[in-house]
C-alpha cells in the first residue's frame, strides 16, 4: 500500500485520527495519536516527533528527541476505539541524521531479512509462532517492602470445584486435562472465536483456535506463517486483539509464561523455514524428509540455544516453565515427533512446502522482532558453518537412564544464566550488523538491572512457608 492509498483508505473509513505505534525495547507496544489532518504523503517521509527518553531501554534524557516514520504497508483500522482510528506501525529514526535507530526492534528484524538475502542462502524466512495464553476472570498482585502476593481466579479453575457459585455447575478442567474437551468444560469457545474473527477482519490469517492443556482458561490461536517482519507486526496485533477482546468481556489475557503452579506453562513454539526463488530450502532426502541445510540450521539453533534463550525466553518467569524433568522442551536435541526435544520436525504432511523447523523452547513474553531475528541468525550461522546437529533423539527423554540423560545438554535454568550465555556467545548475532554490540550490551544491562536483580533481592512468599519457624 502506498501513502496515497493509505490516505484514500482513511477517507473511505472516515478516520478521524491516526494512531502511530512502535515497540519498546522489552517488547510492549507504544502509541500516540494525531488528528487525521496531520497525516499527508510527506508525513510518511518526515515522520512524527516524540520523546525517546521515556521509552524503556532507549535514549538518555539529553538526547531524547526521536522520530517515528509510519510504514504505509501496515495500515489498518483499529477494531476497538470508539472514534474511527487509522493505525500505522512506524520505524524509529534519529531526527538529526535521519538514520534508523539501532535499538528499534523492527529495524533489527528488517536487517535480519536483508542479511538473509545478502547471504545467498535464501530470500525469505517464514515464521509461524504458536503463542499460548491464559484467560483469567480476576488477577490481583502487589510487591512492597513488607509484603508480596498474587492471586488469580478463573471460572474454569479446578480449585473452584468446591466454591459456592449459586449454583456451581462443575465442568472445570482438571490440571493438565484441558486439551481439549468440548463445552461445557471449555468455557471460552465463543470468546476465542471472537478473537479469531477479529484477527481475520484485520487481514491476519488464522489456522485454528483451541483450549490448551492447563486448567483455568489456557488457550492457543495459531496464525498462518508469514515473512519475518510481517509476523513481528502481526504478533503485536495478536496480543493487542486478544487482550482487548477479553477486556471487552470483562476478562483478562496474559502471555506470562508460568502464571500457575503445578500446571502447564505457556510457550510459543516457533516454526521457521527458508525459501529461495519460490522453493523451500528445508525439504530433502535426509532425516525426516529434510535437507542438509535444514540439519545445519538445527545445528545452529542447538549450538546457540543457551544464548538465544536470553531473547526468546527473556523473563525471570520464563524459567519457571523451563524446568528439567518436566514436559518443557529444555533438552537441546532434535526429533521428528518427540515434543520434549527443543527442536521438532513436524510430520503432519509429506509436502516439501511444509518442511520446517519447530523451535519449541521460546515463550510469548519475548519481543517478537528480536526473537525471530535471533532464531534466523542462529539458523544461518549453522548453514554457513555447516554445524552438525548430531543424531536425532527419538526416544522418550523422560524414560532415559540418568547416565544417558546426562549427555544431553539443557537450556539455561534462569534468565541470569541465559544472559551470561548471550554475553559469551553473540558473534552470530553481530553478522551484517543485524544486532549491534550496543543492542546486546543494553539488553543484558536492562534485563539484569530491571528484572534479574529486583527478583533476586526480594523475599519469596514461599520462603516464609519454608523458613519462618527456623
Amino acid at each position: 500500500m502506498t501513502p496515497k492509498q493509505v490516505l484514500e483508505m482513511a477517507k473511505e473509513n472516515e478516520a478521524k485520527v491516526v494512531d502511530l505505534r512502535f515497540l519498546d525495547f522489552p517488547g510492549v507496544w507504544q502509541h500516540f495519536t494525531v488528528p487525521i489532518c496531520e497525516l499527508n504523503e510527506a508525513g510518511f517521509e518526515d515522520g512524527f516527533g516524540f520523546d525517546g527518553s521515556s521509552i524503556r531501554g532507549w535514549q538518555p534524557i539529553h538526547a531524547s528527541d526521536m522520530l517515528v516514520i509510519p510504514d504505509p504497508s501496515t495500515a489498518k483500522m483499529d477494531p476497538f476505539f470508539e472514534v474511527p482510528t487509522l493505525v500505522l506501525i512506524g520505524d524509529i529514526a534519529d531526527p538529526l541524521t535521519r538514520e534508523p535507530y539501532s535499538r528499534d526492534p523492527r529495524y533489527i528484524a528488517k536487517k535480519a531479512e536483508l542479511y538473509l538475502k545478502g547471504s545467498g542462502i535464501g530470500d525469505t524466512a517464514y515464521i509461524g509462532p504458536e503463542a499460548e495464553f491464559f484467560i483469567f476472570d480476576d488477577v490481583r498482585f502487589d510487591s512492597s517492602t513488607n509484603g508480596s502476593f498474587y492471586e488469580i481466579d478463573s471460572v474454569e479453575g479446578i480449585w473452584n470445584s468446591g466454591r459456592e457459585e449459586f449454583p456451581n455447575l462443575g465442568y472445570k478442567p482438571r490440571h493438565k486435562q484441558g486439551y481439549f474437551p468440548v463445552p461445557p468444560t471449555d468455557k471460552f469457545q465463543d470468546l476465542r472465536t471472537e478473537m479469531l474473527l477479529t484477527l481475520e477482519k484485520l487481514g491476519i490469517d488464522v489456522e485454528c483456535q483451541h483450549h490448551e492443556v492447563a486448567t483455568a482458561g489456557q488457550a492457543e490461536i495459531d496464525m498462518r506463517f508469514k515473512p519475518l517482519v510481517q509476523m513481528g507486526d502481526q504478533l503485536m496485533w495478536f496480543k493487542y486483539v486478544l487482550k482487548n477482546v477479553a477486556q471487552r468481556d470483562n476478562r483478562t489475557v496474559t502471555f506470562m509464561p508460568k502464571p500457575l503452579f503445578e500446571d502447564n506453562g505457556t510457550g510459543m513454539h516457533t516454526h521457521i523455514s527458508i525459501w529461495k526463488d519460490g522453493e523451500p530450502l528445508f525439504a530433502g532426502d535426509k532425516y525426516a524428509g529434510v535437507s542438509q541445510e535444514a540439519l545445519y540450521g538445527i545445528g545452529g539453533i542447538l549450538k546457540h540455544c543457551r544464548a538465544l534463550c536470553a531473547l526468546t525466553n527473556p523473563t525471570t518467569n520464563s524459567y519457571k516453565r523451563l524446568v528439567p524433568g518436566f514436559e518443557a522442551p529444555v533438552n537441546l536435541a532434535y526429533s521428528s515427533r518427540n515434543r520434549s526435544a527443543a527442536i521438532r520436525i513436524p510430520m503432519y504432511s509429506a509436502s516439501p512446502k511444509t518442511k520446517r523447523l519447530e523451535f519449541r523452547t521460546p515463550d510469548p513474553s519475548c519481543n517478537g522482532y528480536l526473537a525471530f531475528s535471533a532464531i534466523l541468525m542462529a539458523v544461518l550461522d549453522g548453514i554457513e558453518n555447516k554445524i552438525d546437529p548430531g543424531e536425532p533423539l527419538d526416544k522418550d527423554i523422560y524414560g532415559l537412564p540418568p547416565e544417558e540423560l546426562a549427555n544431553i545438554p539443557s537450556a539455561p535454568g534462569s534468565l541470569e544464566e541465559a544472559l551470561t550465555a548471550l554475553k559469551e556467545d553473540n558473534a552470530f548475532l553481530l553478522k551484517g550488523d543485524v544486532f549491534t554490540q550496543d543492542v546486546i550490551d543494553t539488553w543484558i544491562e536492562y534485563k539484569t538491572e530491571h528484572e534479574v536483580n529486583p527478583v533476586k533481592l526480594r523475599p519469596h512468599p514461599h520462603e516464609f512457608f519454608l523458613y519462618f519457624d527456623i
